[in-house]
């Protein structure tokens, strides 16, 4: 008996093995091998759904709903999602962990769309292998987060992760858009110097508010400690890379009038809107007793900040067609 079994099932199991097999070389050919419209479109919805990140993280920490979901992986102790009882706090921190699921899916796909390109542009594909590697860390980071009910210096490492991914997106989305190959600086040394020196005053001032925010009166649960610092003097001291980062961005748009700096003019402009708009801001919300909708944009704008820094320090160097 055991004999004819054999038999009719090792055809079978071949056949579903092929038609596996089958498949899997189809999708393989179907991933493009150059930077085409599939591969720029998920490059930047892999930046847009970073920011909407920080925003979406940000309006739980600012309505209170940092331990909506008390637990995890799971949302409560018995249940993966939120439940009835636990409210509009639970809804909107299920919904945060829900789209981190989403971005976990757009992340895959765009490092399957340059992954049979990894010999000609291993740019793009490493940039895409360390966002998805971040993926999981950050994943694991929001569930310290919670399980140490909200320490301020955990959740400012959650937030520094969530930029460092804005600037790997925002990096991906300049390359995709660029030639491969060698490339040469575009821009005199003393510019080039002054725009990574704008760089570090960014990444200076968004750390002062990320210890300024931690020390302010949104915790993200009404029971959670503050890091101790004094928030007053922290917003005079998180004021004063800002205003060095203005001053830099000033020089750096008056000596791109005068001089060839390819398309580094172009994102300078998008920067200087970005910092007019976050000073103004930061100005309001300090002088309006820091309400939660202008933390929030203020949050969001310091992501594409960073972003449109990241697209001007990249774009000082161009592919090499000399």
């Amino acid at each position: 008996m055991d004999t004819p079994v054999k038999q009719q099932t090792a055809p079978r199991e071949t056949a579903t093995s092929g038609r596996r097999a089958g498949v899997a070389r189809s999708v393989w050919r179907w991933l493009p091998t150059e930077v085409d419209a599939r591969v720029r479109f998920l490059g930047w919805l892999s930046l847009v759904w970073q920011v909407i990140l920080v925003g979406t993280g940000g309006a739980v920490r600012l309505t209170a709903s940092g331990l909506g979901c008390p637990t995890w992986p799971k949302c409560t102790a018995a249940s993966i999602t939120n439940t009835p009882a636990m409210g509009i706090h639970g809804v909107i921190e299920f919904t945060n962990r829900t789209l981190t699921i989403a971005l976990t899916i757009v992340v895959i796909a765009m490092f399957l769309s340059v992954l049979r390109m990894r010999k000609t542009r291993p740019d793009l594909f490493w940039l895409s292998f360390w966002i998805g590697m971040s993926i999981p860390a950050q994943a694991v980071l929001g569930g310290i987060t919670v399980l140490l009910k909200l320490n301020p210096y955990v959740v400012g490492a959650h937030f520094v992760v969530s930029i460092v991914l804005v600037v790997l997106t925002a990096a991906l989305v300049v390359r995709i858009h660029t030639e491969p190959g060698p490339r040469h600086r575009v821009v005199p040394r003393w510019f080039a110097a002054t725009a990574w020196a704008l760089a570090v005053a960014v990444a200076v001032t968004v750390l002062l508010g990320i210890l300024t925010t931690g020390s302010g009166p949104h915790p993200g649960d009404a029971g959670t400690k503050r890091n101790g610092l004094d928030t007053v003097l922290m917003e005079h001291v998180h004021s004063l890379p800002a205003y060095v980062t203005a001053g830099l961005l000033l020089l750096l748009v008056g000596a791109s009038i005068g001089i060839t700096v390819g398309a580094v003019r172009r994102y300078l402009l998008w920067l200087t809107a970005i910092v007019i708009l976050q000073i103004g801001v930061g100005l309001l919300q300090v002088n309006t007793g820091l309400p939660e909708w202008l933390v929030g944009i203020h949050m969001v704008l310091a992501s594409l900040l960073v972003a449109a820094t990241t697209a001007v320090v990249m774009n000082l160097t161009a592919p090499d067609t000399r």
